[in-house]
């Protein structure tokens, strides 16, 4: 391979959707997708955690990113699902979705990651907005939601 090339680099994303929004999730982190079933509610736990489920065996707490984006709450559906999510420390984090619809595969070309203010203290939610043909979709920023965890 010629070193002056220029390497695009595609990653892979499963699309989700919150109301008529999409967001991406880097495949990586993705662990397992499963049918939404109610958590055990943990006192004194933020508002957007719904509370933790028993996956074979292993105590998963659950975030709603309904409630995380400020977004109204609504009852799930059959289509409700739960992102599992893992970390590089093994541990794992349900989020709900109201919806996973495809995976994706976008190039750094397709991302503008300038898309947000990044002069906040707080890190963003969002790393970018993919563009995969006439959709836009908002990409997670999975280290921050997994920040949210070790805060609490």
């Amino acid at each position: 391979m010629d070193e002056n090339a220029v390497s695009v680099e595609n990653k892979q994303y499963i699309v989700v959707k919150l109301d008529d929004e999409q967001f991406g999730i880097e495949i990586g982190y993705v662990d397992n997708i499963v049918r939404m079933e109610n958590p055990t509610r943990v006192p004194k736990a933020q508002p957007y955690f719904l509370g933790v489920i028993n996956l074979r065996g292993e105590i998963v707490p659950v975030m709603s990113l309904r409630l995380k984006f400020e977004m109204d709450m609504k009852e799930p559906t059959s289509a409700t699902r739960i992102i599992i999510i893992k970390t590089e420390q093994n541990a794992k984090l349900g989020i709900v979705v109201d919806e996973v619809r495809e995976v994706v595969t976008l190039s750094e070309e397709d991302v503008e990651k300038n898309a947000f203010d990044s002069s906040k203290e707080e890190p963003s939610s969002l790393t970018g907005v993919g563009k995969y043909g006439e959709t836009l979709i908002s990409l997670l920023n999975i280290a921050s939601l997994l920040n949210d965890i070790d805060s609490d």
